[in-house]
């Protein structure tokens, strides 16, 4: 299986510094990546839509003959006050919204003001729905979202679903030094070695959205305890989590936020956790997920991702709210 060009394996040991120490100008002249160029369709009945927020959509499971995809959906442009919904799709191009999947936790609750931004993972016959919950209201100023990752689970993928345990299974860091002190969020789920690894953003108390880090947490369960790795973060920097095997490995496409070395490409670990960039990513998409068929599989036979769906706000001049649109990825070395 050739998952990189022969001159991008020969050069991973020098791509390893990327993130690890910092590239001479010599070493930065040598190294040369491949290129991911990203194009957008528009979705009937996950669109566009006058009042209607959806947004932060899950990665992509195949059920039968039917691709399901969950996603947040309110009324105001972030998704601080959100429940989360799904639909259902035969081709990956029409799809017709089924419902809501999961209401906001009762009032008070560290889940009581929102849930949104929802991910999926298919092990032990059941279908585990990773979701984000904040309990402060977004109306209310000074808000402050201090986000933790929550899970239900059910024998179908439609549903009813049942929340797993009385609270999070993820919560943000107690150590107000650690990248993840302030919120965690976005989950993204693979099955590696016979362990759940979850991988999530984070970032710490004082900073901003562009400071945001990505973590991994890892499991001997779908409903966990999730233990938060030693080297974490493991990526400095990416607003949105999007990772799948590859190979033995693990890719991760990385958006617009983090350092330069690193926005807007593709990441590779070995070992899913030290990560080397191996290609440029043009116009990538926002608040993505993936169609991944080996996520769950365990098979190390994963290849790069080809198409999903993400977040999309309304053309310059154009009313409305954050949708979900298509997105497609043509890769070359």
């Amino acid at each position: 299986m050739k998952y990189f060009s022969s001159k991008l394996i020969t050069s991973l040991a020098l791509l390893h510094a990327c993130l690890i120490t910092p590239a001479s100008a010599e070493d930065a002249k040598e190294t040369s990546y491949g290129k991911v160029e990203i194009s957008y369709t528009e979705l009937p009945n996950i669109g566009l839509e006058q009042g209607v927020m959806r947004r932060d959509p899950s990665d992509i499971i195949k059920v039968g003959d039917l691709y399901y995809v969950w996603y947040s959906k309110g009324t105001i442009a972030p998704g601080y006050d959100a429940t989360v919904w799904y639909a259902t799709s035969k081709d990956g191009l029409t799809w017709d919204e089924k419902g809501m999947a999961l209401a906001k936790g009762k009032p008070g609750t560290w889940e009581g003001a929102s849930v949104f931004t929802p991910n999926i993972m298919v092990a032990d016959g059941r279908y585990w729905l990773f979701y984000t919950g904040t309990s402060n209201e977004f109306a209310k100023k000074p808000f402050n979202p201090d986000s933790k990752i929550g899970l239900a689970v059910s024998d179908s993928p439609d549903g009813p679903w049942e929340r797993v345990g009385d609270g999070p299974v993820v919560t943000n860091s107690s150590n107000d030094e650690e990248f993840d002190s302030h919120l965690i969020d976005d989950a993204c789920l693979i099955i590696r070695g016979g362990k759940y690894w979850l991988y999530y953003k984070g970032r710490q108390q004082g900073k901003g959205p562009g400071q945001t880090k990505m973590g991994v947490a890892i499991a001997d369960k779908p409903e966990g305890p999730y233990v938060k790795h030693a080297n974490n973060p493991i990526i400095p920097g990416n607003h949105e989590v999007v990772v799948w095997p590859l190979g033995e490995g693990v890719a991760a496409m990385i958006g617009t936020t983090g350092p330069k070395d690193i926005t807007r490409s593709i990441l590779y670990a070995k070992d899913g956790l030290n990560f080397v960039k191996t290609h440029n990513v043009i116009k990538g998409p926002v608040g993505a997920g993936a169609y991944r068929p080996e996520a769950f599989t365990d098979s190390n036979k994963g290849e790069h991702a080809t198409w999903g769906v993400e977040l999309q706000y309304p053309a310059r001049g154009v009313k409305g709210l954050p949708y979900i649109q298509r997105w497609d990825a043509k890769w070359s070395d």
